[in-house]
């Protein structure tokens, strides 16, 4: 009898989603994620009780999600240059799979994140600290240079958010013949970026080329 129920909670959330990017949180309404979800709204209510708990549940979802599979890739045996690698494929992948994930971070960046509780914060703070174990493993092996892991983190996200958000845009660009943008596709940026970030982490030469006796 339980399946019922998650699966309309889901679908709930996918609706809760595009309402959110669309309108923002102030511009949402409890009554159209309904008709979006096919559910009536006190069954909306019954799974989240507000639209302030199911905005809250959404994002609570996707920082998760982001930031367990950023710890995933800390904790592989590799070096820690890969990881990073990796950890920037594995953003972009978050990004991909939530598509209004840039416009909805945009918005609550907008609002001085006015929308967030000390719970949806916690886990929005999940992914830089995982990025972040992955730099300080690096700083201490010797394989990156000293970084403040903060920093190498804005160093990644916002080009990834406005990147793939952008893409509608770019591809408007593109049609005009202004630039050539579409030599760049979403692969390509992220290998480019992979590449910025190990020179931005790489440590001085002298520090690489160390004495053998």
């Amino acid at each position: 009898m339980a399946r019922p129920a998650r699966v309309s909670a889901d679908r709930i959330l996918t609706a809760a989603a595009t309402e959110f990017a669309e309108r923002g949180f102030d511009g949402a309404r409890v009554d159209r994620i309904a008709r979006r979800a096919r559910v009536n709204k006190a069954m909306l209510y019954y799974h989240f009780g507000s639209k302030e708990r199911l905005y809250r549940a959404l994002l609570h979802g996707m920082f998760t999600n982001a930031a367990e599979r950023l710890r995933t890739i800390a904790a592989e045996p590799i070096a820690a240059a890969e990881k990073i690698d990796r950890a920037i494929v594995g953003l972009a992948q978050v990004i991909r799979e939530h598509p209004i994930l840039p416009a909805i971070m945009m918005r609550e960046v907008a609002d001085g994140g006015r929308h967030l509780d000390a719970e949806t914060l916690q886990a929005l703070g999940g992914v830089p600290r995982a990025f972040g174990t992955i730099v300080e493993e690096g700083v201490a092996r010797g394989e990156f240079r000293p970084i403040d892991p903060v920093f190498a983190y804005f160093s990644v996200l916002p080009p990834l958010l406005f990147f793939l958000a952008a893409a509608p845009i770019r591809r408007q660009v593109a049609d005009l013949h202004v630039m050539d943008l579409k030599a760049l596709g979403a692969d390509a940026f992220i290998r480019e970026l992979q590449q910025a970030v190990r020179r931005t982490l790489a440590p001085p030469s002298s520090a690489r080329r160390r004495p053998t006796s």
